[in-house]
């Protein structure tokens, strides 16, 4: 009850309005209105009017009539018809009032109905209007409180970019000074890289001029080493060539003899045919094994002459062994493969 109160005060609607009061007015109203049409309503229960007439009729007795002279029996029974119609006629009355009466109830109770339900509707109603106000100071204050937070949010975010701004700025500045402060670093760098190149090109300046002094002694000396190894390399290929030629000379003495010797073994291993003439020669190339044994004979010239020809192969496959030298040089210069020519008058 407070906050509404409270609520009605803030609305300047009275008291005796407010919601509640008319929703407990309304209420009460209701209630009365369904305990008359209940008290109203009851009746309708009670049996037809006509069946009430006829009931009552039988329990009542008959009062005695006053001694009449008789009367004849169709004149009783038109009476009792009239009595009987009197009757039905005033129990259709009654019915009547008793419906128009229930069709009073139901249109008051329609109509307090219709006005209960109206109140409500209107109570409907109050209540939408003020949640409806209650929504739109609501709306309000939420409006009012979107904007304070906007104003809020725009002073900070300006706050920020100031923020941001200054930082920049230092950031900027102190970019500039590490720059500077770069730069002149680079610059310092750069004097003290000239000033030590420009040493070490001196350095080196010297260097050179001391490694090609050192060269050109040292080129002297080559030459001079070289002029003494040319000459002791003239005299030693000048002694290597007597040696040489003292070699050959006695590789050729001793290949001589041997061939001298294979010349004669050869011949008397040979037996040309009869018909060999003095102008017939073959030519014949042979291989040996340093042990002087036959390795293979090959025939590089014929005589012209098969039987001739065949002979002079006979002879060099008939000697088991072929005199040779032990000198491994003199052999394989002049033992390994040679040719020999047969001829009647000689072999060559």
């Amino acid at each position: 009850m407070t906050g509404q109160e409270r609520e009605h005060t803030t609305t300047g609607v009275p008291p005796w309005k407010s919601p509640v009061a008319l929703s407990v007015a309304l209420h009460l109203l209701i209630a009365g209105v369904a305990l008359a049409s209940w008290s109203w309503s009851s009746p309708v229960h009670e049996p037809p009017p006509s069946s009430i007439s006829a009931r009552l009729i039988t329990q009542q007795k008959p009062e005695p009539s006053p001694i009449t002279e008789p009367v004849d029996q169709p004149d009783q029974e038109k009476e009792r018809k009239e009595l009987e119609k009197q009757r039905q006629a005033e129990a259709q009355k009654r019915q009547k009032e008793e419906e128009a009466r229930k069709a009073e109830d139901q249109k008051k109770r329609e109509e307090a109905k219709r006005k209960a339900e109206e109140q409500e509707r209107k109570r409907e109603q109050a209540k939408a209007e003020e949640l409806k106000e209650k929504k739109a100071r609501e709306a309000e204050e939420a409006a009012r409180q979107k904007a304070e937070a906007e104003a809020k949010e725009r002073e900070r975010r300006k706050a920020e970019a100031e923020a941001e701004k200054k930082r920049q700025q230092e950031a900027k500045r102190k970019a500039e000074e590490e720059k500077r402060r770069q730069e002149e670093q680079r610059k310092r760098e750069e004097a003290e890289r000239k000033k030590q190149e420009e040493q070490a090109r001196k350095e080196a300046e010297r260097k050179r001029m001391e490694a090609e002094r050192r060269l050109q002694e040292q080129q002297l000396e080559a030459q001079a080493e070289q002029a003494r190894k040319a000459r002791a390399d003239e005299e030693l290929r000048r002694e290597r060539a007597a040696a040489a030629k003292a070699r050959e000379s006695q590789m050729l003495s001793e290949s001589q003899k041997y061939q001298a010797l294979i010349r004669e073994r050869l011949s008397q291993a040979w037996y040309p045919p009869s018909s060999a003439t003095e102008d017939m020669t073959a030519r014949l190339q042979i291989t040996l094994l340093p042990t002087g044994e036959l390795a293979s004979v090959k025939l590089v010239a014929s005589s012209g002459n098969t039987a001739f020809d065949n002979s002079a192969l006979s002879a060099v496959r008939s000697l088991n062994r072929y005199p040779v030298p032990s000198e491994r040089d003199t052999f394989e210069t002049y033992f390994r493969q040679f040719t020999i020519e047969f001829n009647p008058r000689r072999l060559r």
